[in-house]
């Protein structure tokens, strides 16, 4: 007779719960990513009933129900439901997988928001005359400008920034960046200088290079608020400016000034260079542009006359 081990929390309590644990341990998830798949399941099982006992039909129904969602939405929901149903699968509570009757959408990843560089220009303008006053919040948001614009951190990256993360004299930050990985990240001139007058005048103690004063860092929302007024006070829209929006604008002028593609893959800390890549749908768009609004052919007109020949 074969010894049966303890029985799987999955068949003795709520099998959620015992997924989202898994997640957890074995594949070290983040919480807003268990909070997410939690309610997602939560959500399909309030559709279809228990999803333990669903069938291909039942959630053929929950495709049904999710077709007003975004593509990006349901692309979520159903990978929630296929790791779900892959972790009963391996714990003995289904001898099949249903998952196959989830859809799965095809979805083009959106060309991010621009900053063109007049727009660019008007937000260090702003920046630059606010931190010559020497204040400690003037510099403060130059340096976070100057490191988000001229080295294109990603918005976690920069407020959780480390000050043991700076080296005195190389001109590099080494960043750690999704799933621990790290790299180098080249910091310029400026950002050098503008990171030097906030580290002169930043309050003492604790070891972030952007500290709360309510203890710890900077967070990513009070990173957001900053970047949004001073949009305003630089006189922009303030729906254009973000953390994100900064790091696409680094990517994307670079790629204009001739940045190879492998090396911004490098400088973003992107795993895949297809992720990268989007950056060149971004530049043909604006060679479009261009042409339209330049060449002799363009216009609202379909055309320019030719120039009379003396």
């Amino acid at each position: 007779m074969v010894e049966q081990g303890p029985p799987s929390s999955a068949r003795t309590g709520d099998p959620i719960a015992a997924f989202l644990a898994m997640l957890a341990a074995e594949r070290g998830a983040a919480a807003n990513t268990l909070a997410a798949y939690g309610r997602d399941l939560r959500a399909a099982r309030e559709e279809i009933g228990d999803l333990v006992a669903a069938d291909s039909a039942a959630l053929a129904n929950l495709a049904h129900a999710w077709r007003a969602l975004a593509p990006s939405s349901l692309a979520r929901k159903s990978s929630a439901l296929r790791q779900f149903y892959g972790f009963l699968h391996d714990e003995g509570l289904r001898a099949d997988d249903p998952s196959g009757a989830l859809p799965r959408p095809k979805h083009r990843r959106p060309l991010p928001r621009l900053l063109g560089h007049g727009e660019i220009d008007a937000l260090f303008t702003c920046a630059e005359a606010e931190a010559s006053t020497r204040t400690g919040e003037g510099a403060r948001m130059l340096a976070l400008l100057e490191l988000l614009y001229g080295s294109g951190l990603r918005a976690s990256e920069l407020v959780s920034l480390p000050l043991s993360a700076v080296p005195r004299d190389a001109p590099f930050l080494m960043i750690t960046g999704k799933g621990g990985q790290q790299r180098m990240v080249p910091v310029g001139a400026r950002a050098a200088t503008a990171l030097a007058a906030w580290l002169a005048v930043r309050p003492g103690g604790g070891r972030w290079v952007f500290p709360s004063p309510r203890g710890g860092h900077l967070t990513r929302v009070r990173l957001f608020q900053l970047l949004r007024d001073l949009a305003l006070r630089a006189g922009l829209d303030p729906e254009k400016v973000s953390p994100h929006v900064l790091r696409h604008a680094f990517a994307t002028h670079l790629l204009e000034g001739g940045a190879d593609l492998r090396v911004l893959q490098t400088l973003l800390g992107h795993a895949d260079i297809a992720t990268t890549q989007i950056y060149t749908h971004v530049d043909a768009a604006r060679l479009v542009v261009l042409v339209n609004a330049r060449h002799p052919l363009g216009g609202p007109h379909g055309g320019a006359k030719s120039p009379a020949k003396g």
